[in-house]
């Protein structure tokens, strides 16, 4: 991979009747923003799905139909509200088959566990042998290694489109996702490379402005203009955070495009914001 290659689009899959029903909050998002952003990259569509069987394999056949990259986390776990592995099955179209990578690390974790425990080793033990369901993942995949407690997430590669699993526990899932972006994406970082740049405007509306921005976006390749409304802010008010983002080079001519033409409105700015 390359900074000349074409950057995919990055999406994210949210697996869990916990989180659609507020027993916990997602926390997820926030943090594949943060790991993104640090790379100069950018989710593009998010997906929030409870544990049924039927949409989540319906999701993930989207996901692996159309050309792009999928971070899904929860439900891979073996447990009988666990229904991930079996529908990245199902959407494949493949069985569900015992990676023998992800059952060498099962087995090693329950070693340790009962070496932890002062406990004989049983690897045939009912309860040591149900954990290999947890490497169980639909043919083909490859394993995500987890260093907290070495029970593996998998990626699987569809059609078109790229999953990757990992557990719901932050504590696993991201140190994991950091892993997948350095091991397969690090090619596509823009670090420095992109910006955008705002300004507080104060006294218009969206529809006045429409007009600008959609000129702003015509006039320079690789520009999104961007409008933040806010009707309550403790300083300014009723306000619209209006900006630019993109490239480096092409933020900063579009943004003196956007003030130029802001000009003509004879609109109020306030400060003028920059994000890398």
């Amino acid at each position: 991979m390359n900074h000349s290659a074409t950057v995919p689009d990055f999406g994210l899959i949210i697996v869990g009747d916990e989180i659609l029903s507020g027993k916990r909050q997602d926390k997820h998002l926030s943090k594949v923003i943060e790991l993104m952003s640090s790379r100069g990259l950018s989710l593009s569509h998010v997906d929030y799905v409870g544990d049924d069987p039927q949409r989540l394999t319906q999701t993930l056949q989207r996901a692996f139909e159309h050309s792009g990259v999928v971070f899904s986390c929860g439900g891979i776990g073996a447990t009988p509200d666990d229904h991930t592995r079996q529908a990245a099955a199902a959407a494949l179209g493949v069985p569900l088959v015992l990676h023998p990578q992800a059952e060498q690390l099962i087995r090693e974790r329950t070693r340790d566990v009962a070496q932890e425990q002062g406990l004989p080793y049983e690897p045939m033990r009912e309860d040591n042998m149900h954990r290999l369901n947890m490497g169980r993942f639909p043919q083909g995949a490859y394993i995500i290694p987890n260093p907290y407690n070495k029970i593996p997430g998998f990626t699987c590669q569809g059609k078109a489109g790229t999953v990757h699993f990992v557990p719901g526990f932050p504590v696993m899932a991201w140190p994991m996702l950091d892993w997948v972006l350095d091991q397969f994406y690090a090619g596509f970082a823009r670090i420095g490379q992109r910006m955008e740049k705002s300004v507080i405007v104060m006294g218009s509306m969206e529809a006045t402005l429409t007009p600008l921005m959609e000129a702003v976006e015509a006039e320079f390749t690789g520009i999104k203009v961007f409008s933040l409304p806010s009707v309550d802010h403790p300083e300014y008010g009723r306000h619209i955070e209006l900006g630019v983002k993109g490239p480096v080079g092409q933020v900063e001519l579009a943004f003196v495009s956007l003030l130029k033409g802001l000009s003509h409105f004879g609109a109020q700015l306030g400060p003028e914001l920059v994000r890398n």
